[in-house]
């Protein structure tokens, strides 16, 4: 074992799915400093385009170099688009998809309208993507993909209730995936993020009460920067966790372990 190369992914080929912003940007940034080639496919063009101009522009280690940094228009709701694009990527060695939304609101409140936006695009697309590129990689009989599903898929809050049932169905969706998958050597694993500023937190971070409460609601009493998200996903993708299949990697600040509540003085 070359543990000096661990976590490096020269010579990889990674499409990153929501790269545009946020968590699927900074993605992007830390898979090509690692060395992999990266297609960066999302709706927003522009934003695709400047990710992958942001990667390109990251400092390899030492004698090591990035791979190429690509950008694709997608429209992961469209099935036949989805297919086309996986077919005109290439051998993947890595799928990351941080595609998501959110409507929040109570039950009582919600259309069908909200409903099936959320669940298109936190469950639905995860589904039409891993058709399409899982049976390339058992083929090869390698490959890993990770989802971003999130600390609500075990936690819940008023307002939250089918952005946490999807992340919910997505963390089971991978774990199914990695057990019809694992024996052709496929890796199926999700990252679940605490409180992240990114434009899906937009709502939140704009009511200075509501911010402060979610900062404090975590160990660490703070919330988290896309950046601190993208080296859960590297490590999901490289070699150092061969050995890692149908998992969920926390990375919430501590907010689950101290169950996101007040502590009083003792």
């Amino acid at each position: 074992m070359a543990y000096a190369d661990l976590f490096r992914l020269d010579g990889r080929r990674v499409a990153v799915v929501g790269g545009a912003s946020g968590i699927g940007r900074e993605s992007v940034r830390a898979l090509a400093a690692h060395g992999a080639e990266v297609v960066v496919a999302d709706r927003d063009a522009q934003g695709a385009q400047e990710t992958a101009r942001l990667a390109a522009g990251e400092r390899p280690a030492p004698g090591a170099g990035t791979g190429a940094v690509s950008a694709c228009t997608l429209d992961v709701l469209d099935d036949a688009a989805v297919r086309e694009a996986v077919a005109g990527w290439g051998e993947l060695d890595g799928l990351v998809v941080t595609v998501g939304a959110n409507v929040r609101k109570r039950i009582a409140d919600y259309t069908p309208s909200d409903f099936d936006r959320v669940i298109g695009l936190n469950l639905r697309a995860y589904l039409t993507l891993v058709q399409s590129v899982a049976p390339g990689m058992a083929e090869r009989g390698r490959g890993s993909v990770v989802g971003l599903a999130s600390m609500r898929a075990f936690q819940v809050e008023a307002g939250q209730s089918v952005y946490a049932a999807s992340k919910a169905g997505l963390v089971q969706l991978l774990r199914t995936a990695a057990a019809e998958w694992g024996p052709r050597g496929v890796r199926f694993n999700a990252v679940a993020p605490g409180v992240v500023r990114t434009p899906l937190t937009d709502q939140i971070a704009a009511d200075p009460q509501w911010y402060d409460a979610y900062a404090q609601a975590s160990a660490l009493g703070r919330w988290a920067g896309a950046e601190e998200i993208a080296g859960a996903v590297a490590y999901l993708v490289s070699d150092a966790s061969t050995y890692v299949t149908g998992s969920v990697l926390s990375v919430d600040g501590g907010w689950t372990a101290v169950d996101g509540r007040f502590e009083p003085s003792l």
